[in-house]
């Protein structure tokens, strides 16, 4: 597709801000040693340990654990590999690609909640950082709010000067993450006595298949929706599908096997107060550290990804410091206290979208997007009822248990908009 025509002055802009409101350039693209970490950097969030502990318990470990934690795994993997084939393939972020399949104005409700869901959640992971260091390295309570305003700030350095700090950043903190993980599930495998010690651990409130795919699939289905804002710097659709698979599958499995592990050896899924338990407590705590950072940066840059195109302007830096600030308020308020669950709700929400995208892309515009300059309608309503309906029924499913409410959203969004897109004809552009 072509891009934006820009001013040179305007497009140096753009540079410095990562491109917030067109396609990424050819010359910027980059290879997949260079996306790969990052998009990994950004699934390896601790608290998808907690939801590995949710499934560790509710199965025998072979062929039961393992074969749910593939699946729901690969579920979420191939949904964010399509649409980073999509961004690669067009340069375009999930809010600017929301353009053409909600309408110039139905897309600010995607920046709307993509950028509430990533804030909600930098708050409550800054607070984490507070409550970690408390229990495990003595921090007085007292000093709690010091600790919060240094690490919004703190962990949002990276994000602010953009992809080259983030590239940088990951592959250091991946690689490191990944051997201190090992080394922990080795120690912990000892433990348990090896594998016919996991074969034998009870099994303590089983889960039926689907509740367990769906809290899989849950933990990071959002983030699935917002990985577009690195694959599209992907130097081919090939290398876009194939990082983005690779760190939804492999990075969130990880996670969630960690986490499973863990709690079936230790009844604890946090791998940190695990490493603790096994005398490697300074360790936990760089482990710690790294996996917040790389998650927390990537949040914030979405959320300036989201602000940028919201109020249409290339200054996404100033939404990075004005994100922070928001959550550092969230953080210190307790705000975040109330916010988890209807975060989490939010997660219903949120698939549908990708839904929605992947069906204007290839059913409705038969894999190529207009140019980004070319006017859209206010609304384009076959986006916007498809999303309305397939968010029902997500909300459906979740509370009646049926089938796996991520995937529902996602299939009935795609359903639905391919069919809406060819009876309801393009209103007014704006």
């Amino acid at each position: 597709m072509t891009t934006m025509p820009e001013s040179p002055a305007v497009t140096q802009g753009s540079v410095a801000e990562d491109y917030p409101l067109s396609s990424v350039p050819v010359n910027a693209r980059k290879s997949f040693i260079s996306l790969a970490p990052i998009l990994a950097g950004f699934t390896l969030y601790s608290g998808t340990l907690f939801a590995g502990g949710l499934v560790g318990n509710s199965f025998q470990f072979w062929p039961d654990l393992v074969g749910v934690i593939l699946l729901g795994n690969l579920i979420l993997g191939v949904y964010a590999a399509l649409l980073g084939l999509i961004a690669a393939n067009s340069g375009l972020t999930t809010v600017l690609m929301a353009r053409f399949s909600f309408g110039n104005v139905g897309s600010r409700w995607v920046d709307f909640i993509l950028g509430f869901t990533q804030i909600g959640w930098y708050a409550w992971t800054s607070a984490l950082m507070a409550q970690v260091l408390n229990s495990l390295a003595g921090v007085p309570e007292s000093l709690n709010w010091l600790v919060i305003l240094f690490f919004t700030y703190a962990f949002c350095s990276t994000a602010y000067f953009g992809y080259k700090a983030m590239d940088w950043l990951s592959r250091v903190a991946v690689p490191a993450m990944v051997l201190l993980m090992v080394l922990s599930l080795s120690i912990a495998a000892g433990d348990v006595g090896g594998f016919a010690g996991l074969q034998n651990q009870a099994i303590i409130e089983p889960l039926p298949l689907n509740a367990a795919i769906t809290i899989i699939v849950g933990t990071f289905v959002s983030g699935g929706t917002q990985a577009t804002n690195w694959s599209r710097f992907a130097s081919s659709g090939k290398v876009g599908f194939g990082a983005t698979l690779i760190a939804f599958f492999l990075g969130n499995g990880l996670l969630i096997f960690s986490g499973a592990f863990c709690a079936k050896v230790y009844g604890e899924p946090d791998i940190v107060k695990v490493m603790a338990q096994q005398g490697l407590l300074v360790w936990g705590l760089i482990l710690f550290f790294l996996n917040i950072w790389t998650t927390q940066d990537n949040a914030i840059y979405s959320f300036s990804i989201a602000g940028a195109n919201m109020f249409r302007t290339h200054k996404r830096t100033l939404f990075v410091l004005g994100g922070a600030t928001f959550a550092l308020i969230l953080a210190l308020g307790g705000i975040y206290e109330l916010l988890v669950n209807y975060l989490i709700l939010l997660g219903i929400f949120i698939p549908p979208i990708g839904g929605v995208i992947m069906a204007d892309f290839w059913v409705a515009r038969r894999g190529q997007f207009p140019d980004l300059a070319e006017p859209q309608p206010a609304f384009n309503w076959a986006g916007v009822i498809a999303y309305v309906v397939a968010s029902a029924i997500a909300y459906w499913s979740n509370t009646t248990s049926f089938g796996i409410v991520p995937v529902n959203g996602i299939v009935s969004a795609l359903v639905i908009y391919a069919i809406l897109s060819k009876l309801i004809p393009q209103g007014r552009t704006t």
